[in-house]
């Protein structure tokens, strides 16, 4: 494998250094390398790890496949994504997970981790094959029912059971249905002057709640997807401060970045391309989630990446899809709202995108210390660059980003997946 020096790279943000790396993993020194780049004071981050994409493929690949959401992804800065299980068929059996997990592995532009159903066709009624997942070659140890919520208490509460005895994190859709039923947008103000059916903040956390609840009777680990509300952040705060202690049980949570910049007053133009779920929230959900991401109560920041084919974007809002592509902007909106705001430096940024993502998902090798020893899994990225977004210069076959030709600070320069570049000078590595 070929040895390379990084010069004058600045790690977290930190003074200028050398790095070196050999075998894909990062030395004390090189005495000639193969290869030098000079960085030229670009920042080094530990590659960032995202626990919710959707990668579409099998079954929609119109919208997006495993090699162009790998390619985003590593255009991100990303060197592991965790694809959703949402496809068609339902990556619900060990045939399916390990076809996701071998087709990442053949790209090989990041290191992709199917999750595995929680129930049988997301549906919510039976455990899916979840013992066989974590068996199968993609040893799966993440288990989600995604855009739809283990409504059942004591459906998820015998999957949290099993989830602990497989050492894995059942990840949860906080919503419950029967409050969402015709939801369109956040209910408020602005969903009323719309006409949009509103969206109850309630309907998220009374299912924050319950599932906390279960996890710390059944001592298991529980994985709040896209959290979106002050009053979620507050439900989390007093699980782990009243409820968890004591017990063997784990609360996470993650946030996506367009819940941490948009706002649902996006919706007034009436473009589905702001249609997501949970739907955008007030600017004061927005600031809370801010805040809690900071202090860590919210534990890190994952895409939900959800490409879709035009025709269920380009239509009448009620009929649109929800979802929105978020792997090659992610890290610039967390820098826009985090770091220029002072909430988060570079090292925070390293904790929440990458280190803390891995340890929630168990991945030994992802999220690791810039340090000698450690595996070379890093992204360079320019802290004083700026960009403007196209949808369509975009990698995803899809092109529904809701931050078209909106200006945002940070690209993306270089990333390496275990001493290989996947990313130069911000194009895929041939």
């Amino acid at each position: 494998m070929t040895t390379i020096r990084i010069a004058n790279v600045r790690p977290y943000g930190e003074d200028p250094t050398d790095l070196y790396v050999r075998d894909g993993v990062l030395v004390d020194a090189l005495d000639d390398p193969d290869e030098t780049l000079d960085a030229d004071g670009l920042v080094a981050l530990p590659g960032l790890v995202d626990l919710h994409t959707h990668l579409r493929e099998p079954g929609g690949e119109e919208a997006e496949t495993i090699a162009t959401g790998s390619a985003a992804a590593a255009l991100g800065g990303y060197t592991a994504v965790f694809a959703m299980p949402n496809t068609n068929p339902t990556q619900d059996s060990p045939v399916v997970v390990e076809h996701v997990w071998r087709r990442g592995r053949e790209v090989g532009l990041v290191d992709v981790h199917p999750v595995g159903a929680v129930t049988v066709g997301l549906g919510g009624e039976k455990l899916a094959e979840m013992g066989m997942m974590a068996a199968s070659a993609a040893g799966v140890r993440m288990f989600s029912d995604d855009g739809r919520c283990v409504n059942d208490p004591l459906i998820m509460r015998r999957a949290l059971e099993y989830a602990r005895s497989l050492d894995a994190v059942v990840a949860q859709h906080a919503e419950d249905h029967r409050l969402t039923v015709g939801a369109q947008a956040h209910e408020g103000p602005v969903a009323a002057r719309l006409g949009l059916t509103g969206w109850p903040a309630t309907a998220e956390e009374s299912i924050v709640a319950r599932d906390a609840m279960l996890a710390a009777a059944a001592g298991a680990r529980l994985h709040v997807c896209h959290l979106s509300t002050a009053g979620s952040v507050e439900v989390l705060r007093w699980a782990r401060e009243h409820l968890l202690p004591g017990t063997a049980a784990a609360v996470s949570a993650e946030v996506t970045p367009h819940h941490l910049l948009l706002t649902d007053t996006a919706a007034e133009d009436y473009d589905p391309v702001h249609k997501v779920n949970p739907p955008l929230r007030p600017e004061a959900d927005t600031l809370a989630l801010r805040r809690a991401l900071a202090d860590g109560v919210i534990d890190c920041v994952a895409t939900d990446h959800a490409p879709h084919a035009v025709e269920a974007k380009d239509c009448e809002w009620s009929q649109a899809r929800p979802g929105m592509l978020g792997l090659q902007t992610a890290l610039s909106v967390v820098a826009s709202t985090m770091v220029t705001t002072g909430l988060l430096d570079w090292r925070g940024v390293a904790r929440v995108c990458s280190e803390v993502p891995a340890a929630i998902a168990g991945l030994s090798d992802q999220g690791r210390p810039l340090t000698v020893g450690e595996p070379a899994n890093l992204v360079l990225v320019d802290p004083e660059a700026r960009w403007t977004v196209r949808g369509a210069d975009l990698a995803s076959i899809a092109d529904n980003t809701p931050y078209e030709g909106m200006e945002l600070p940070v690209s993306v320069v270089h990333t390496m997946l275990r001493g290989r570049w996947t990313v130069q000078d911000g194009k895929v590595a041939g």
